[in-house]
């Protein structure tokens, strides 16, 4: 009977975990599986079953879990969306000052304002995005 009670928690908390994303009920999940067959085949009582359950538990958080959450915890390797603009290169369309400025950037036109708040670049200039603070290219003409 405890057997059966061990295998019902482990399929619910591998189920809670797709809720969490966390890989932590995933490994207590599979912990309590674990127990459920080494009670079934054992016919364990409930101290030894606690123990294997610990036991496990422990092995799955400090080895499996880490290389899990290295593997596929690692946000994407190509930037995207607004973090992909940073180091792209955009023409000035109007003079960029520390309180106003237009920038041509990837075919869409951008404020922005220049990274050292005393230096202006005009009409024309090819200058860099050194970051984007909202929505405004912060930019640098360069060396």
């Amino acid at each position: 009977m405890a057997a059966v009670v061990w295998l019902v928690a482990g399929v619910l908390l591998a189920a809670a975990e797709m809720l969490t994303g966390d890989l932590t009920l995933l490994m207590l999940g599979a912990a309590a599986l674990g127990t459920a067959g080494v009670s079934a085949a054992a016919d364990t009582s409930l101290v030894v079953d606690a123990i294997v359950f610990g036991v496990i538990s422990a092995i799955l958080f400090l080895g499996v879990r880490p290389m899990l959450r290295r593997r596929f915890g690692t946000p994407p390797p190509i930037p995207t969306n607004v973090d992909a603009l940073t180091g792209k290169s955009a023409l000035v369309l109007q003079e960029v000052s520390a309180h106003s400025g237009r920038v041509k950037l990837g075919g869409e036109e951008w404020t922005a304002r220049p990274m050292n708040a005393d230096e202006s670049y005009e009409p024309g200039t090819t200058v860099y995005v050194m970051r984007i603070d909202g929505a405004t290219a912060v930019v640098w003409k360069g060396p």
